[in-house]
């Protein structure tokens, strides 16, 4: 059939028309939704209006006149109790790390009378953060609950109470009250109002779990000197038991397993929640048992969530730590936790040098949450600018072309002369899954200037190498890796000097060998 122009016209004004008629229909709804004007009604500013419908990262938001429906509700709510358990990942995991630690340290036999020493040092069997492979530890820990306990700080020593959300209660030794000579210390528990006798440096906790740890040199690349001036002096007992003290024993750990890292999914939760239970509620802060009680973990109460809440925590745990390796391994440069401009070398905590993480009065929470995941150890000692006393750490995560370090190639470190380090420099390769000691076919995943059979350049530099096989030549130089593994690496300065400080010596790159 042929239309005619007259047909056409007369089609396209019905269409017109029914278009027209949707379009009233549509405006008469909106129109019956709006809301009249009153006699006292004026004009909302947009900024405060929140439109009927949202497109978010959590999807499609709606409202009736700000109002959320069921759906949205819900869906707020899940976001929410997921936010909070990222939230507490983050923020506490200090506590969560000296827990497992804690439980470590009890499943080798320590207790307030018995400390560990590694008395050939620290090998890779044993899982603890970042540890050294060049002093001799000693590692202990408190329990307040009985009372006030007295430590017997031996001379020489780097040592560090710190309480059980891991936060600074003093130092001993080199760094502490005591200057290095030794010295009686009594650290007290919380609730203690009784007196505190003269001849003691005293040291109040605010929980009733304290983590003591010790470092010992070595004599001419010899643990046995500082093995023996620790079972010689150092003693915890019961300041009740001053006048006649009972001996402290001894466990050598060295090659033994045990874990004292915190778990990485949602069992992270049940690790909090212990020390919720066990310190006083004032131990903490408020805002941070704040977030606790947004996902059930309260004091005197049970931790018993519900299948939502389950998984929901098994999410955050895992975008928790996520989000902590992302800060560990590929900081972001604003952060400031980089040493040198453009280089991948950096600081394993605040960059300002405070041990409480402050920036300009503002606490860089990636800093601590960096410092937590890889590391233990909170005292100014660490990071406050000590020539001569105390150490730092440079840790890089990614090579000179910035790729992530892999077991399966082979690196070269280039150290420049005159490394500035009064008492010993060192380099620790260790594993990214567990942050502790690379486990290979060598006893200790390290070298430095404690080494045997390192070689020197003739210039006074030092060459490093780093890989899965031994390069010709460079056996005393070389830290083996593992192919299909990744690492991270860790140079230390003990006793560090001013050059350091003043970045006239920088470590070179990792450059990977082709």
């Amino acid at each position: 059939m042929k239309l005619q122009s007259g047909d056409i016209i007369r089609i396209l004004s019905r269409i017109n028309l029914t278009i027209l008629t949707l379009a009233l229909l549509v405006i008469g709804v909106t129109l019956a939704q709006d809301a009249p004007k009153m006699k006292m009604t004026t004009e909302t500013p947009p900024d405060l209006v929140t439109p009927n419908k949202i497109d978010t990262r959590i999807g499609e938001l709606k409202f009736f006149d700000g109002n959320p429906d069921k759906e949205t509700v819900q869906k707020v709510y899940d976001y929410l109790d997921f936010q909070r358990g990222v939230d507490v990942f983050l923020n506490a995991m200090p506590g969560a790390s000296l827990y497992a630690m804690r439980e470590g340290l009890r499943s080798v036999g320590v207790n307030n009378h018995t400390v560990v020493v590694f008395e050939t040092l620290m090998d890779s069997k044993s899982l603890f953060l970042t540890p050294n492979t060049d002093t001799v530890y000693l590692v202990g820990w408190l329990d307040l609950k009985e009372g006030p306990l007295v430590v017997e700080s031996p001379p020489n020593t780097l040592g560090i109470l710190d309480d059980f959300w891991f936060r600074y209660v003093t130092d001993m030794g080199n760094a502490g009250p005591d200057k290095g000579k030794g010295g009686k210390f009594l650290v007290v528990p919380p609730d203690y109002k009784g007196e505190i006798p003269a001849g003691y440096f005293v040291a109040k906790s605010r929980t009733y779990g304290v983590w003591l740890i010790s470092r010992g040199f070595l004599v001419n690349k010899d643990p046995k000197p500082a093995v023996e001036s620790f079972k010689k002096n150092m003693r915890i007992y019961p300041l009740s038991q001053a006048a006649n003290p009972p001996e402290t024993n001894f466990i050598n750990a060295s090659g033994k397993y045990f874990n004292t890292i915190h778990s990485s999914n949602e069992k992270f939760y049940e690790e909090v929640n212990a020390i919720v239970q066990e310190e006083p509620t004032e131990a903490q802060d408020p805002e941070l048992l704040g977030q606790l009680l947004g996902i059930g973990i309260a004091k005197g109460k049970p931790f018993v969530p519900d299948e939502r809440m389950k998984k929901i925590l098994h999410d955050a745990a895992a975008v928790g730590n996520a989000t902590s390796r992302a800060i560990e391994f590929s900081s972001r440069e604003q952060g400031g936790a980089y040493y040198y401009p453009g280089k991948s070398w950096y600081s394993p905590s605040n960059p300002d040098g405070s041990y409480l993480w402050l920036q300009d009065g503002a606490r860089n929470l990636d800093a601590r949450t960096m410092m937590f995941f890889g590391y233990t150890g909170v005292t100014p000692a660490m990071f406050m600018k000590m020539v001569g006393i105390g150490s730092q750490y440079a840790v890089a995560s990614i090579d000179s072309d910035k790729n992530p370090l892999n077991g399966g190639k082979s690196y070269k470190l280039h150290l420049p002369p005159n490394v500035p380090a009064k008492t010993f420099w060192s380099v620790v390769v260790y594993d990214t899954q567990t942050r502790s000691e690379l486990q290979t076919d060598a006893q200790f995943p390290s070298l430095g200037s404690q080494s045997g059979d390192i070689k020197k350049n003739a210039d006074g530099s030092y060459d490093v190498y780093f890989g899965p096989a031994t390069p010709a030549g460079q056996a005393g130089n070389w830290v083996q890796t593992v192919p299909g593994k990744a690492w991270w690496v860790i140079l230390r300065l003990y006793g560090p000097l001013e050059p350091w400080f003043q970045k006239t010596w920088q470590p070179g790159e990792i450059e990977l060998i082709k």
